[in-house]
């Protein structure tokens, strides 16, 4: 099944939410950043938040999510359009420990507690828009949950889950926002935080193979649900040759005449994709001579 999420009304317009599956994409990174599995489920649900917050803009803005709790995974850097790319890396991707006393991956433990979660978003404005909350759990999903009420005011429950495999691939991955529009009635909250509280965590309903529509729907039960748009989702990353290019005659002639004659050559590797890129002394010259 490929990875897809979708943007719903409920309550009569009173609650908006939205629900992915992110195994393939989050099993992308994973590959990519070559990481164990509580840094997985850490880099996993930040990456299937992130495109979902993502999937909440138009045309060709974007949104980079960063976490910084002091853990021992260092930091985590996700970022995502409005079309449900996304793409992501941690700091440090072999770090693993075993269970915590709930028998979960101890993604706390991972992440840290003492740091930040930031949200820039670029909206095509000459400013972005920019937000940050104290981390509370390290948890990812409750620190989420945490920025939404306090940075952006909108009342949210933030879900993601990630399942590792014995052999450190994703099983399974997804996730739900569901946030309270303005006026809606108490009693509506009341039954949601109900439902929501006693909902089966997300990883094993994707693992048993329900999709983001069965999904909503379990957890909306018998009120009326209406699904807006369906957007694919994948991991896709924005770096290039021609972006690298760029970025070294950015530093100037002088640099490159300096990699030229000490090192012959230049190679980059991206953060995201761990994509390496070489650089023949020719190369250089000619970006110099541009």
């Amino acid at each position: 099944m490929n990875d897809y999420l979708i943007k719903a009304m409920a309550y009569k317009g009173m609650v908006r939410a939205y629900a992915i599956r992110s195994t393939n994409t989050v099993e992308e990174a994973r590959r990519r950043q070559d990481s164990w599995a509580t840094t997985t489920a850490a880099l996993g649900r930040t990456i299937t938040i992130t495109v979902m917050m993502g999937a909440m803009l138009k045309g060709d803005d974007s949104i980079t999510a960063k976490i910084e709790g002091g853990g021992p995974i260092g930091a985590i850097v996700a970022d995502a359009n409005a079309k449900g790319e996304v793409r992501g890396y941690v700091t440090n991707p072999h770090v693993d420990f075993d269970l915590n006393n709930k028998g979960k991956l101890d993604v706390a433990k991972a992440v840290g507690t003492t740091g930040s979660l930031s949200i820039v978003k670029d909206l095509g404005l000459k400013d972005y828009f920019t937000g940050q909350v104290p981390i509370v759990s390290g948890e990812i999903s409750e620190d989420f949950t945490y920025y939404f009420a306090n940075s952006e005011q909108v009342p949210s429950a933030v879900s993601a889950g990630v399942l590792v495999n014995p052999d450190q691939s994703v099983l399974a991955s997804g996730g739900f926002i569901v946030q309270i529009m303005p006026g809606a009635d108490e009693g509506v909250i009341t039954n949601l935080e109900e439902k929501i509280s006693a909902f089966p965590p997300i990883s094993s309903l994707i693992q048993e193979g329900k999709t983001p529509e069965e999904i909503l729907g379990q957890l909306f039960g018998d009120e009326e649900m209406t699904i807006h748009e369906k957007l694919p989702v994948a991991f896709h990353c924005k770096c290039s040759k021609e972006r690298l290019e760029q970025a070294i005659q950015g530093l100037g002639n002088e640099e490159i005449q300096n990699m030229i004659e000490e090192d012959h050559g230049a190679e980059a590797t991206c953060h995201f994709c761990n994509e390496v890129y070489h650089f023949t002394e020719r190369e250089l010259e000619e970006l110099k001579e541009d």
